[in-house]
């Protein structure tokens, strides 16, 4: 159990029945009435975000999580398939925990869970950002770069973004795992 004076991001609670991670908090003292706590919180599970105000003081049960480091290896019909990097044990994870973020994995990607102490899987955390190679795309004509024109290019992975007209097939891109968007291309 903890109270309001222990809320910092990234700590996980038991709220209405479902665990929920801060992701933003902020004491009020209003000049009438009783201190409280703003804070947004996001569904550890589906993903959701929601604004809660707590009355300062009040209690609320925490989460005591691990995180573990896992190495994606490849992906089966009952899910991901990681692996474990103290111990080598692999592991078939549901592809709904990585919300989306799996088609942006190649084989040796490294991957971090979240588990409670029921050795219950909570969330996958996958890299923010990843390198991955252009296998097809149009090519581009010098002299079109003027504009701010995108064209769209299937990566090594299957996923199709897309990018600005003067990436080619082979070049390798940054791209952002939480909304699917080209970043940078990366130089040799």
């Amino acid at each position: 159990m903890a109270d309001t004076s222990d809320f910092r991001n990234g700590l996980i609670i038991k709220f209405k029945n479902d665990l929920y991670t801060i992701t933003e908090f902020q004491h009020v003292k209003p000049g009438k009435g009783g201190a409280f706590v703003r804070t947004t919180l996001k569904n550890m599970k589906t993903g959701k975000v929601l604004d809660n105000t707590f009355r300062a003081g009040e209690s609320v049960e925490t989460v005591r999580v691990e995180r573990r480091k896992y190495q994606y290896l490849f992906k089966e019909a009952a899910g991901l398939v990681l692996m474990d990097n103290d111990t080598y044990e692999q592991l078939t994870v549901a592809e709904e925990m990585f919300g989306g973020g799996e088609q942006y994995l190649k084989e040796g990607e490294s991957v971090e869970l979240l588990v409670d102490d029921n050795e219950q899987i909570i969330n996958v955390e996958i890299p923010i950002h990843v390198e991955l190679e252009v296998i097809e795309t149009e090519p581009g004509f010098k002299g079109n770069t003027a504009t701010n024109a995108m064209k769209p290019a299937k990566l090594q992975t299957g996923v199709t973004i897309n990018v600005p007209l003067f990436i080619n097939e082979g070049d390798k891109l940054k791209v952002d795992t939480r909304s699917g968007q080209y970043m940078e291309r990366i130089k040799n």
